[in-house]
């Protein structure tokens, strides 16, 4: 692994709290440089790949769907050795979040977290009911967590943590199946 050190200073305008001099931040950062092989110009080319995961319907709730997800792309993300895999779910009423991916409770947690934090039922003071009691809680659910999610690619495997796996959180009560569309660039 390689160490680079910098040195940046930040603005006169943003003195140190103690000294009217501009303060000097030192930045260690560490990379390791990835090398591919230079058998062809084309070796370096960035390549695109992309597919939509269908995801059957859920109950509500947070699900792991990190082994469908993988089953689903694992061909296609065999052939980078360095990119980003975005994942963008086509739905305005469930979300995507990377978290916990061994202990479940993590799951029903957050789901008794967001059921407290975001009221439902005809009480609600919500005016977009058409759908049901339970849409416009979903869709603000939904714009919590967001319905996007960008991870690295690493010698063709999600560079995730050891307990961090992809959650589809539904947040309606009657779930259709969700799409989503997987991007994968890099070399």
């Amino acid at each position: 692994m390689q160490t680079v050190t910098g040195l940046f200073s930040l603005s006169p305008s943003f003195p140190s709290p103690t000294s009217k001099k501009p303060t000097t931040l030192r930045v260690k950062s560490h990379y390791a440089p990835i090398s591919v092989p230079s058998t062809s110009s084309d070796s370096m080319a960035a390549k695109w790949a992309q597919k939509t995961v269908v995801i059957p319907p859920q109950r509500r709730g947070c699900h792991l769907i990190t082994p469908k997800v993988l089953k689903d792309i694992e061909q296609d993300l065999a052939g980078f050795k360095c990119g980003l895999a975005h994942f963008f779910l086509q739905h305005t009423s469930a979300s995507l979040t990377i978290n916990e991916n061994y202990d479940s409770d993590v799951q029903a947690d957050t789901e008794t977290f967001l059921s407290r934090i975001v009221p439902e039922g005809h009480s609600a003071p919500w005016r977009h009911t058409m759908e049901g009691p339970d849409d416009m809680p979903a869709h603000i659910k939904s714009s919590m967590f967001g319905c996007t999610l960008t991870i690295p690619i690493t010698d063709g495997r999600l560079n995730m943590g050891t307990w961090q796996g992809i959650w589809l959180c539904e947040h309606r009560d009657h779930a259709t199946p969700r799409k989503i569309v997987i991007t994968l660039n890099g070399i």
